[in-house]
């Protein structure tokens, strides 16, 4: 398909809580199945980004630290993280923080505001989160990633959580405005 950067939390199923901490067993198997991926990753062009989710949706990357740590232990160039500031928000002290922790393994970002609305209209620090990412100098994309509200898809997350003032367009057009101007 041409794509150059796959990735999400592809270490663990989504919404699997097994009611405990992960294991050790849990952190090899990771490792030991993203590894195996190397070989096709370097013979497509492709890198993998690993995105931590927040603590209701997985129990094994949850932090920045843990997926510089996973990306570390399976210590291949391909391999790296995708920051999203809905989950950051959530488990992160300081997402800017977690930014530069990360260095040359971040691959990609989601903006996304605490609420998953509009990127500025919550409390996602986004003035210091643009400011990490020109420290590390990461030069990826930055893609929106919110829930406008939508009344014809009714079984989405976005009919069911979003504000209903809010569009998918107003998220797509204000957003990206809104983080354009804290790039000047």
């Amino acid at each position: 398909m041409g794509a150059k950067l796959m990735g999400g939390p592809i270490y663990a199923q989504l919404g699997y809580l097994p009611a405990r901490r992960r294991s050790a067993d849990d952190w090899k198997y990771a490792i030991d199945c993203l590894s195996a991926l190397t070989p096709v990753l370097d013979a497509c062009g492709v890198n993998l980004s690993i995105e931590p989710l927040n603590r209701s949706e997985t129990f094994l990357v949850k932090t920045a630290r843990d997926a510089r740590s996973l990306c570390e232990s399976i210590n291949h160039p391909r391999i790296g993280v995708t920051i999203d500031t809905f989950h950051a928000n959530i488990e992160e002290k300081s997402t800017a923080q977690a930014i530069r922790s990360l260095g040359g393994h971040l691959k990609h970002m989601h903006a996304s505001e605490n609420d998953r609305g509009l990127p500025g209209s919550g409390q996602v620090d986004f003035p210091s989160i643009i400011s990490a990412l020109r420290e590390i100098n990461y030069d990826g994309y930055l893609m929106i990633e919110g829930f406008g509200y939508s009344s014809i898809e009714t079984s989405a997350p976005r009919f069911l959580w979003a504000d209903v003032t809010v569009s998918p367009e107003d998220i797509a057009f204000a957003g990206s405005q809104y983080l354009r101007s804290l790039m000047t």
